[in-house]
C-alpha cells in the first residue's frame, strides 16, 4: 500500500493541512493511520465531505445524528 502525508493530501484536495488532520482525527478519512506524530493517508482515499455544508447536515439529520458528532 502507498501512503501520502497530510500536506500532500491537502494539496491534492485543495484544503488546508489542518482540515486533513481534523478529518483523520475524527475518522472521516478512510485509510488514515497515525505513525508517531504524523498521519499517513492511503493514496486512493477520497476527500472527506465538508461537515459545514447543508447536504451533509441534512444527511446527518436524516440519520438521526446530533450536531457535533
Amino acid at each position: 500500500m502507498e501512503y501520502i502525508t497530510t500536506k500532500e493530501a491537502a494539496e491534492k484536495w485543495g484544503i488546508t493541512v489542518r482540515q486533513v488532520q481534523s478529518g483523520c482525527e475524527s475518522g472521516r478519512i478512510d485509510g488514515a493511520i497515525r505513525v508517531g506524530h504524523m498521519w499517513l493517508i492511503h493514496k486512493d482515499a477520497g476527500k472527506p465531505a465538508d461537515g459545514r455544508t447543508k447536504a451533509v447536515k441534512q444527511r446527518k439529520k436524516e440519520a438521526g445524528v446530533k450536531a457535533g458528532e
